[in-house]
């Protein structure tokens, strides 16, 4: 199974723009900050991950304010055919309720 569910600031988001074949789709960075246990020891968890939105999820997330902190779920593919690269593609996506900045 490939599921990916984190909260995250979104840092950076392109235009909307399409696909040859008519697909909308929105590039963005997404920054995430938590403290995690590992081992019984406090540790500072922080990544940048490339983000995609594709198809009707894409305008929705096009129109989300930037430094906005949501809950991201999705899954994780290579950037591109050859590409040795990750990116994170969303699915689905909330607002997160009296959060702290990132």
């Amino acid at each position: 199974m490939n599921e990916l569910r984190f909260t995250a600031l979104i840092a950076e988001r392109d235009a909307i723009r399409f696909t040859p074949a008519g697909m909308p789709i929105v590039n963005a960075v997404l920054q995430h900050r938590s403290q995690q246990v590992e081992a019984g020891i406090a540790r500072l968890s922080e990544f940048e991950v490339s983000a995609v939105a594709a198809g009707e999820i894409s305008t929705r997330f096009s129109q989300t304010p930037l430094g906005g902190v949501y809950q991201f779920t999705g899954f994780l593919n290579k950037k591109s055919r050859n590409s040795k690269s990750l990116v994170f593609h969303i699915i689905d996506f909330r607002a997160v309720a009296d959060s702290a900045p990132i």
